[in-house]
């Protein structure tokens, strides 16, 4: 982990890529990620996809970038695919499945990218999110969503079947039982339920969500980033720990940390009764 902080580092100074659907925003050690079609509710389209990881990638080469946060223009985070696009047989997605295994699909390329990123994600769901783009959702670290939000794994009323992570994500977080009705149905489920089931960590009125996003991310980004992202990584894996693996896995965890120059900085700033002044190394 400390050796990607040290790659982040070097890269730092990469210069972003122009993109047509997806905008990126770097304030106050929180990246913003912005699906941008507004007119067809964020739908993947063309090469947003790709567009999508490379802004993923970007903001994990950025060493100013603590927290990164992912939401949609306009009135939906994201609908999915774009349905003409499958109709009329010009999909990426399509095109992917057919000619390459899923491990190379732009879409997995991008759920890799933010599960692997050594940097907390959080979804900040301000309307619709449907097909892959509530697995975008679930893909994320974090969710807040506006109470307008809407989320449903409508695949198979299209015929189609889970992607972006959708049967991997969805049963960790409402357990089997209640995934496989939410997949086999396709039902679009409202804000409230999805904070019921443990979809998202809160919902917020809509015009607060903005606020309660960025409210947590500061207080995230403020804390010290090595232990972040060792825990993230030991939180991704606790269905395959027992508890001794746990155990041991925090000694490992506890022990990079304590050669770092924060954790002594943490300690003084404590005895000093000021804030912590974290640098990443």
């Amino acid at each position: 982990m400390v050796v990607g902080w040290t790659l982040a580092r070097m890269g730092a100074r990469r210069t972003p890529m122009k993109w047509d659907y997806v905008l990126f925003e770097k304030k106050d050690a929180i990246g913003t990620i912005t699906l941008n079609r507004p007119d067809k509710y964020n739908a993947f389209a063309g090469r947003m996809r790709e567009e999508i990881l490379e802004a993923v990638e970007s903001a994990g080469r950025d060493v100013d970038v603590r927290v990164l946060v992912i939401t949609g223009a306009g009135k939906a985070f994201c609908s999915g695919g774009d349905v003409n696009e499958f109709v009329e047989g010009t999909s990426k997605a399509i095109a992917d499945a057919g000619t390459a295994t899923s491990d190379r699909m732009t879409m997995c390329k991008v759920v890799l990218a933010i599960n692997s990123l050594e940097k907390p994600v959080i979804a900040a769901v301000n309307g619709v999110a449907a097909g892959g783009g509530c697995n975008l959702a679930l893909s994320c670290d974090i969710r807040i969503a506006s109470e307008k939000a809407r989320f449903g794994q409508v695949f198979t009323r299209r015929g189609a079947h889970p992607d972006w992570g959708g049967i991997y994500f969805l049963p960790r977080l409402v357990g089997y039982a209640k995934a496989a009705e939410l997949i086999f149905t396709g039902e679009v489920i409202d804000a409230q339920e999805a904070f019921r089931l443990g979809m998202v960590n809160k919902v917020v009125p809509h015009e607060e969500l903005h606020r309660a996003t960025y409210d947590l991310a500061g207080r995230i980004a403020r804390n010290a980033p090595i232990p972040i992202a060792l825990a993230k990584r030991g939180l991704q894996n606790f269905f395959k720990m027992d508890l001794a693996m746990a155990l041991d896995y925090e000694a490992y965890a506890l022990g990079v940390v304590s050669k770092s120059d924060d954790f002594m900085e943490g300690f003084k700033a404590f005895l000093e009764k000021r804030e912590p002044v974290f640098r990443g190394r």
